[in-house]
């Protein structure tokens, strides 16, 4: 089976986001109020196949720890999905 990986790969919490705090800071020169936050992360797609969906998370995570994150600084997250 063919499956589709959406993984978001985000800063720490504990972590300051240097690109966030200087997005942030910087909306209210164009006109945007309100922003308290901004955290910038990554977004990527895996199309993989297995035989389960089981492997499939298998592979995802075991992609997410060896290469896509590192772990000292990022956290992720994922939605797998069939293809």
């Amino acid at each position: 089976m063919k499956f589709i990986a959406e993984i978001d790969v985000m800063p720490l919490k504990e972590l300051l986001d240097p690109q966030g705090k200087t997005v942030g800071k910087n909306m209210h020169h164009i006109g945007i109020e309100g922003i308290q936050d901004v955290r910038i992360g990554k977004h990527i797609q895996l199309v993989l196949e297995a035989a389960s969906e089981a492997d499939a998370r298998e592979e995802v995570e075991k992609a997410c720890t060896r290469i896509l994150i590192n772990p000292i600084m990022e956290a992720y997250s994922y939605h797998l999905s069939p293809a």
